[in-house]
């Protein structure tokens, strides 16, 4: 493997070239760790402290990412040199990186995000340097499961609709230095999209063999996001190890919105409502759209669809978690 240096002065960067896969297995040592030197958390100096912590465990290759979906080849060809992976970023880069390997390869996610949904779920800390310090100190791994939507690896949501749409007009505000706005805008700009709706969603959509909805959130895991501090537990009964959940409320009128903030803060309701289709533990989950509409996955915006396949890869990855 080749490789040229970092531009972050005292971080050992490296980036490597892809090499040929030579089947579905990885026969490789060491580690790497793709960084995502544009996520809302990652500095240079935090870099090197994740990068110094984590080679107490190993030596350890830094890889910069460069722009978007860099991070998937990264991965695509790391998967096959090294023998354990780490990504710093935020969840996307964690999306890339899991849509880029082709081998089982354990990763650790070390947070970076404004939000790093996928890390949190997986109860490691927030703080990257503790995190990699827990990586650095224990081999234990756990098997979890990963969604897919329309041939899209995900790792803990996929959207269909409503929250989509919300994602789209967050990513509209723009971008400083690369760092998504955070939970205020995302709030300002939910009750935009509620407001100019009248407080009311109508039926768009069709989850086949099972009836017409408003807007469609499939889980892989329970909480399904965050605010702030504060989990969303939209599909409580999600978890890594099983398939996929699906929570799509029937209909929406103004003085149901309470109710969908409680079910979604307070994780009890929304699977025994008649107001709402809960279906869990499932291996597909086929929507048909009555036009086309945003569809995400783990935050980030796939552009708009007709219809959305949801699979469940069961036992599909290898996550480090540490003795957490």
């Amino acid at each position: 493997m080749r490789s040229t240096p970092c531009s972050w002065t005292g971080c050992g960067a490296t980036r490597p070239q892809p090499e040929p896969a030579a089947g579905h297995y990885s026969a490789a040592v060491g580690s790497a760790l793709i960084v995502n030197p544009r996520a809302s958390r990652v500095t240079p100096e935090l870099t090197v402290a994740v990068e110094r912590t984590l080679a107490a465990g190993g030596d350890v290759d830094t890889l910069l990412t460069e722009g978007p979906r860099h991070a998937a080849d990264l991965a695509a060809a790391a998967a096959h040199t090294y023998d354990r992976l780490y990504v710093f970023g935020g969840d996307g880069a964690f999306n890339e990186v899991v849509n880029g390997i082709d081998v089982d390869v354990p990763v650790g996610f070390l947070p970076g995000g404004g939000t790093s949904v996928l890390s949190r779920a997986l109860g490691l800390p927030r703080d990257p340097v503790a995190c990699a310090r827990l990586f650095a100190g224990s081999a234990r791994e756990r098997r979890i499961s990963l969604g897919r939507v329309n041939g899209r690896r995900f790792t803990f949501s996929g959207g269909l609709g409503l929250d989509a749409e919300l994602i789209r007009r967050i990513d509209d505000l723009g971008r400083h230095d690369g760092k998504r706005p955070g939970d205020v805008a995302f709030v300002r700009a939910l009750a935009g999209l509620l407001a100019r709706r009248g407080g009311r969603l109508q039926p768009v959509m069709d989850v086949v063999d099972h009836g017409r909805v408003a807007f469609a959130l499939v889980a892989n895991c329970d909480p399904y996001t965050y605010v702030g501090a504060l989990p969303v537990h939209a599909a409580p009964k999600a978890r890594f190890e099983l398939g996929l959940d699906l929570v799509a409320p029937r209909a929406v009128a103004p003085w149901q919105l309470p109710r969908l903030a409680a079910w979604a803060f307070a994780g009890r309701g929304q699977a025994s409502s008649p107001n709402a289709l809960y279906l869990h533990d499932l291996d597909e989950i086929t929507i048909e759209c009555d036009v086309p509409l945003p569809l995400q996955v783990d935050g980030e915006d796939l552009g708009d669809v007709d219809a959305a396949h949801f699979e469940a890869e069961r036992d599909a990855l290898t996550v480090l978690v540490g003795d957490t």
